[in-house]
């Protein structure tokens, strides 16, 4: 595979959104024994997942396994990995905007 340095980079930041989602799902859990945290969805269709959660770990799981679809392939096409890449990079700044205003 040609992106193989890109895909090491998007595999190490998969894994901080792993350990972030982690830590952002305690913290909904504890807003929501608070009587917070009512909401359907994190994100939407527009915004490309086909989850609807209310928990991170979903979209999480969500791009581990288009990763791995991505790795398996022989040709990956740029358009899939561009719309890998804008998913991981909200799913990043979405966890570190909870993160900054749930303290």
């Amino acid at each position: 595979m040609p992106y193989t340095k890109v895909m090491q980079q998007l595999k190490e930041n998969l894994q901080v959104a792993y350990r972030q989602a982690i830590d952002c799902d305690n913290r909904l859990d504890e807003l929501r024994k608070a009587g917070h945290g009512k909401f359907v969805a994190i994100f939407n269709e527009e915004q490309g997942f086909t989850q609807k959660s209310n928990r991170f770990l979903p979209y999480v799981q969500e791009l581990a396994t288009e990763f791995e679809t991505m790795q398996e392939s022989v040709h990956t096409a740029p358009e899939t990995l561009e719309a890998f890449v804008k998913k991981l990079a909200m799913l990043l700044q979405t966890l570190q905007v909870f993160k900054l205003q749930s303290k």
